[in-house]
């Protein structure tokens, strides 16, 4: 346990850090899932594209907030992107 007033106070702030990186990871996770389930269900590539924004958008953020790496980040935008042109068709 934190013995000083700034060691307790970064043990504060890394917590709620960790809260809300969870929640931003869950979230993408979530987008993510959305525009997956929608290519397997057949669904129309132009019917897609606001989900896979959604979902790009939301990966960027954590990149930009550094929850993810950024190359992490532009590698799963990338494969999504691959997977929409390749299944959307």
């Amino acid at each position: 346990m934190a013995n000083k007033k700034s060691a307790e106070k970064r043990a504060r702030q890394s917590e709620v850090k960790r809260v809300r990186n969870n929640a931003r990871r869950s979230t993408i996770k979530t987008a993510v899932k959305k525009v997956l389930t929608s290519l397997e269900a057949g669904v129309q590539a132009a019917e897609i594209t606001p989900l896979f924004n959604d979902a790009q958008a939301k990966i960027a953020r954590a990149a930009g907030k550094g929850v993810l790496h950024k190359n992490t980040a532009a590698r799963k935008i990338s494969r999504l992107a691959k997977r929409i042109a390749k299944e959307g068709k």
